[in-house]
């Protein structure tokens, strides 16, 4: 009888336990934007066509007043070094993603040569290595912060990039940051 009521409070523990990181995990902070920045997020105009072709990695989330990608890199436009958005999401294309882990990825902003540098938050999951040129819709923050030539050449090399491509790496740069909690990544 000693064992059973044991083990009836040890599920009931851990069920608790279980249950009060579930809900801690899901709440999104959310901090005040100016009203330029408010207005991209609250009329976001990206239309995804079939969710169901997508797989979720990290935490689902409701997508709704998703941006486009041009929305995207507006919206950092606006933005200078130190700046946070909180409780974005958007939909782009993978340009590249991280070779050994899968642990970041670039996504197009529409705009050539720019890109946004995307982490996923607490290093808590990673996108498939073979997942570029697929499309994403992708939930987190948005930050503007300086990467250093350091940085920048792990990242470059990360990539796959030549020697030749990463010692021409020789200025740090401002990067377009985006921390995601979650990722709709649409199968191939």
């Amino acid at each position: 009888m000693k064992k059973v009521l044991l083990s009836f409070y040890a599920i009931m523990t851990l069920s608790i336990t279980i249950n009060a990181q579930t809900k801690k995990d899901t709440k999104v902070k959310t901090e005040k934007v100016s009203k330029s920045q408010s207005k991209i997020l609250e009329n976001g105009t990206a239309k995804i066509e079939n969710l169901d072709a997508y797989e979720v990695y990290g935490q689902s989330f409701n997508v709704e007043n998703t941006l486009t990608k041009n929305e995207l890199g507006q919206l950092y436009d606006n933005m200078k070094k130190g700046d946070v958005i909180e409780n974005v999401q958007f939909v782009s294309t993978i340009e590249s993603v991280c070779k050994k882990k899968g642990c970041f990825m670039y996504v197009d902003l529409g705009k050539e040569k720019e890109q946004s540098f995307v982490r996923f938050k607490d290093y808590g999951f990673f996108m498939p290595l073979d997942s570029e040129e697929s499309s994403v819709v992708v939930h987190g923050k948005a930050f503007v912060s300086e990467l250093s030539v350091e940085k920048l050449r792990h990242y470059a090399k990360d990539q796959g990039k030549s020697e030749v491509e990463i010692a021409k790496i020789t200025k740090p740069q401002l990067l377009y940051n985006f921390e995601a909690d979650g990722v709709f990544l649409r199968e191939k």
